[in-house]
């Protein structure tokens, strides 16, 4: 079933697009979940949640990408999750992954967010656009899904110290994009 007929049984009320967006959609959403929030069972807690989220939302909203709006949700929700579930605790999963990228985004929203935001996704769009196809997607699976470097590096045939050092030159390749752009990080 395309994602079309999926939305329009959202919008029918019939609870088989939950089913079916399950089905098209759950592996996705599963992977995101667990690539955040590490156990199984949070990570499920999580997916129901956002097929609540889904249901609660759709009508009025009407996603043009259903699988992309799903794993935003997943995503947003297993953060938020993480942030409740580790609050004033160490840890190294995500506190790690961000680390790793916060010298290379920008601070917090200003009163201009809104406009910065669609400047800034349209640059960091760009810049991974430019990219090897397989280091966009090892950028992607790392720091958009939370992948861990080992298992990456695994996948890869590399050492986790081969694919770190990867990492870091795509970071420092998006900071310098950035930086020429204007951005102020």
């Amino acid at each position: 079933m395309d994602d079309a007929q999926i939305i329009d049984l959202y919008w029918k009320r019939d609870e088989s697009a939950i089913t079916e967006t399950a089905q098209k959609y759950g592996a996705l959403c599963r992977s995101v979940a667990k690539g955040i929030l590490t156990t199984a069972e949070d990570a499920e807690e999580c997916i129901n949640d956002a097929y609540h989220q889904a249901w609660n939302a759709i009508p009025p909203q009407r996603p043009e990408k259903l699988g992309a709006w799903m794993g935003k949700v997943v995503r947003n929700l297993a953060l938020n999750r993480w942030e409740r579930d580790h609050a004033q605790k160490r840890y190294d999963g995500i506190t790690a992954l961000l680390s790793e990228l916060e010298d290379c985004v920008p601070a917090p929203k200003t009163v201009e967010g809104e406009l910065e935001d669609q400047e800034l996704c349209r640059i960091i769009s760009d810049w991974l656009r430019s990219l090897e196809r397989e280091n966009r997607v090892l950028f992607v699976r790392r720091y958009w899904y939370g992948t861990a470097l080992q298992d990456l590096a695994a996948e890869q045939n590399l050492s986790p110290s081969k694919l770190a050092q990867r990492m870091f030159r795509l970071r420092r390749s998006l900071r310098n994009t950035l930086e020429k752009e204007g951005v102020q990080l």
